[in-house]
């Protein structure tokens, strides 16, 4: 059974950074695309960031330039640095990993609170 668990959330004031992690129980080569869905209360989940197996990025045009999704096969984790945060990214961000034949998997979601 493959799982993904995030850590990394917290609370931060408006302007600062956190990175956040997801590690994979296996080896992030089974992986084509991986990345971050967030979701705040009362709104649907949204993309945040993905990263194809290539390193190809893509990212939601209100995070373009502050967020940065990276992937590192030798650790199994995929990172989402996130800088300048604004109280509208406050959401619980969820990893999640696409495996060809096996579907989507989700981790657990982590809370990231931005105060004013």
């Amino acid at each position: 059974q493959v799982q993904l668990v995030e850590s990394g959330g917290g609370l931060v004031q408006a302007g600062g950074s956190l990175t956040l992690s997801c590690a994979a129980s296996v080896s992030t080569f089974n992986f084509t695309d991986m990345g971050w869905h967030r979701q705040a209360p009362g709104k649907q989940r949204e993309l945040v960031a993905a990263i194809t197996s290539g390193g190809t990025t893509n990212y939601a045009d209100s995070v373009k330039g502050r967020f940065t999704i990276s992937r590192d096969n030798a650790k199994n984790t995929v990172y989402l640095q996130m800088n300048g945060l604004k109280p509208e990214d406050t959401a619980v961000y969820y990893c999640y990993a696409d495996q060809t034949r096996r579907g989507r998997y989700w981790g657990q979601g982590t809370q990231v609170t931005v105060s004013s």
